[in-house]
């Protein structure tokens, strides 16, 4: 697949945004000279990507995030801090939103910044999630988000799991869903996200397939 010089991961709460985004922004950094992961997240104060920058640095990839990152001080995202997601020459950026509309948000202020850019807007769904289980509920968070960040979807991600009880059966079983909501959507599936070792039993056909691991043994996030 082709990856875009900005991604942005949006979803619902609990969607698995911020461990897919961590594992794409360190995958990236295998092939790109400089990567970086951008924490959008305004829904949560304390900005989890934070809880793996000894992970991602070890990959080499940089983490923009608020100074009061893994502090008990609740502090507003500073939209100066983001400006280099898009703006610095050479940089791959990784940019995870916080859940639904609200979080959606925080991207919309960048919108016309993105007008014209090599940028993907990809929607992350764990079809075994309270409120994300059927076409018409995400429909709905489709349009929640896309309303808030004044931009598109580009692509979905099938993100299905049930944390360490994910099988590579249960994850197939989620591909009826995900075909119908990518008819419905008219989005293709870009990835399949799957934990490294079960990944080479799940049957391909459904985007690429997206080996991940969970870094502290965080799943959901």
């Amino acid at each position: 697949m082709n990856h875009a010089t900005i991604t942005i991961i949006a979803g619902h709460y609990g969607s698995g945004k911020t461990t897919l985004a961590v594992n794409y922004a360190m995958a990236l950094a295998k092939t790109r000279e400089r990567v970086a992961l951008c924490d959008m997240d305004i829904v949560n104060p304390y900005f989890r990507t934070a809880d793996y920058a000894r992970a991602l640095t070890g990959a080499g990839v940089e983490l923009i995030a608020s100074r009061w990152a893994n502090s008990n001080v609740e502090a507003v995202w500073a939209p100066v801090d983001a400006l280099r997601a898009f703006d610095e020459p050479g940089l791959t950026t990784v940019i995870d939103l916080g859940g639904d509309d609200c979080g959606a948000m925080a991207i919309g202020r960048y919108a016309e910044r993105l007008q014209g850019r090599d940028a993907a807007l990809w929607m992350v769904v764990n079809p075994y999630r309270p409120l994300t289980r059927d076409v018409d509920s995400l429909r709905a968070i489709r349009h929640e988000i896309e309303t808030a960040a004044q931009l598109r979807f580009t692509g979905l991600v099938n993100n299905a799991n049930l944390g360490a009880e994910t099988t590579s059966e249960l994850i197939a079983a989620s591909f009826p869903l995900m075909r119908e909501l990518s008819e419905a959507l008219a989005l293709p599936i870009v990835l399949t996200a799957a934990m490294r070792g079960i990944a080479l039993d799940v049957p391909e056909g459904h985007g690429d397939l997206f080996e991940i691991e969970c870094y502290g043994n965080r799943f959901g996030v």
